[in-house]
């Protein structure tokens, strides 16, 4: 059977260096792909660690599926914010959950690939 291709994967794997210790830490997260480009949504805004780390040090690798890429973090600015959230409710939105009250409150992230995914 042929992998998934990326964008269709269910979730990736984000790993920022901590603010503090300097150690690698790594999250199973909910994304998006937007050609170069991954989203990835926080409910909790600046609060979360993953978020603060990237503030730190912008530079992470994410693992989608088989595939290891090396990006660089930011906050997503204008019609970003928008495309992530359409992006993020066309493919994580069900009959039980809609998240469209949700991704327009959540805080949204960029992460500019370093090479095509």
């Amino acid at each position: 059977m042929a992998d998934r291709p990326l964008a269709d994967q269910p979730f990736c794997y984000l790993t920022t260096v901590g603010r503090t210790s300097g150690r690698p830490h790594t999250i199973e997260i909910w994304f998006v792909l937007s050609g170069r480009t991954v989203f990835i949504l926080s409910d909790k805004g600046e609060a979360t660690h993953w978020v603060k780390n990237i503030d730190r040090q912008p530079y992470v690798t994410i693992v989608i599926g088989r595939r290891v890429l090396r990006a660089i973090g930011r906050r997503a600015a204008g019609d970003e914010i928008d495309l992530a959230g359409g992006l993020v409710c066309a493919k994580y939105n069900t009959e039980e959950e809609d998240l469209s009250d949700w991704t327009p409150t959540a805080l949204t992230m960029a992460f500019d690939l370093a090479e095509a995914p």
